[in-house]
């Protein structure tokens, strides 16, 4: 790879050359990167914390909110180091590494959303069965092959991206390095490496997709079924969140990179980016916290201050744990 290229180093195209804008910039997204990390942190807590809720959709969940913690820090801290010093370059090795951890942690996103509608869909349609069907053995197997095929589909693409000679302009037209942007940068034909993009990229967009589809075209009449209006309001309300997530997720997502590179906007393709990197994560657990009531009441309980009706707000308004919350943790861990 080194000795085919005479690139040594990107330049990452910053969100704005205007000193004043920068600043501004910077305080904004340190503001969400925090939030993003707080936010997913306290439901890691709570989920720890709450023995109730040790069970495979909350498994599942603590692991998409893991997603949340490590996508954006594989972006956010750079563009924030380039916000503030004016120096965007960004070495050779490390626009490697930031866009394979990028694009596994997309794919693991991906495939882990399926997963969930899956398990939503075991424990609506089979209810009596849920215990045997989701077993301890068989979520830890799913979960394993969600990291395990996120992290192999990025290896795939990373080494076709990297294994291209780059020659011409070394200016990245993105903050952070990419699969379209870099390859742009390539002065040899990018067909084959687009293609996989395209196909495996595809197959592991759509099949995840199809799942989770097929899964709520099973969920959705059977809570219609319901007779109990407590229990199609419970059901109805742990779907909305998974589906609110879903759509977040893959209309940012696939238009991004399931699309041929002539369509590609700079300008649009960063605003797009930043969408499902940087703003999703931090949506994400403000979305389960107002939509799942299970939810809402473990973090009310562990940070000692959320207001049942106002969880959202009280949830960004006080991110950080009470003192008299974390004295109550060794209670809260030895609840029934």
């Amino acid at each position: 790879m080194g000795n085919s290229t005479t690139v040594t180093e990107f330049i990452l195209m910053g969100l704005s050359d205007l000193p004043a804008v920068r600043f501004s910039l910077f305080a904004a997204f340190l503001l969400i990167y925090l939030i993003t990390l707080v936010g997913n942190g306290t439901i890691l807590l709570a989920i720890e914390v709450e023995s109730h809720l040790h069970n495979p959709m909350y498994f599942f969940l603590t692991n998409l909110s893991l997603v949340d913690i490590f996508c954006p820090t594989a972006t956010v801290p750079k563009m924030l180091e380039n916000l503030l010093s004016e120096n965007n370059v960004i070495s050779f090795v490390g626009c490697i590494l930031q866009l394979f951890f990028l694009v596994a942690l997309a794919g693991t996103e991906g495939i882990l959303l399926a997963v969930m509608g899956y398990d939503r869909y075991v424990a609506i349609c089979n209810p009596l069965r849920y215990t045997v069907i989701m077993s301890k053995k068989l979520c830890l197997q799913m979960v394993a092959g969600t990291w395990i095929t996120g992290f192999l589909n990025s290896l795939l693409h990373t080494v076709m991206t990297f294994s291209l000679p780059y020659c011409k302009s070394n200016r990245v037209n993105q903050y952070y390095c990419d699969i379209p942007p870099v390859l742009a940068l390539s002065c040899a034909s990018t067909y084959l490496a687009e293609m996989v993009v395209f196909v495996v990229g595809g197959i592991f967009g759509v099949g995840s997709f199809l799942v989770t589809l097929v899964s709520y075209a099973y969920i959705i009449p059977t809570i219609l079924r319901i007779r109990s209006a407590e229990g199609k309001r419970k059901a109805f309300s742990t779907c909305a969140s998974h589906l609110m997530v879903v759509s977040l997720f893959y209309g940012t997502t696939i238009f991004t990179y399931i699309r041929p590179s002539s369509s590609h906007h700079p300008d649009q393709d960063r605003l797009v980016s930043m969408l499902y990197g940087v703003i999703t994560p931090m949506l994400n657990p403000l979305i389960y916290s107002l939509r799942n009531k299970e939810v809402k009441g473990a973090l009310k309980r562990v940070t000692g201050v959320l207001n049942p009706l106002h969880c959202g707000t009280s949830f960004f308004q006080s991110p950080f744990l009470s003192f008299k919350a974390i004295h109550n943790l060794g209670l809260l861990k030895r609840r029934p």
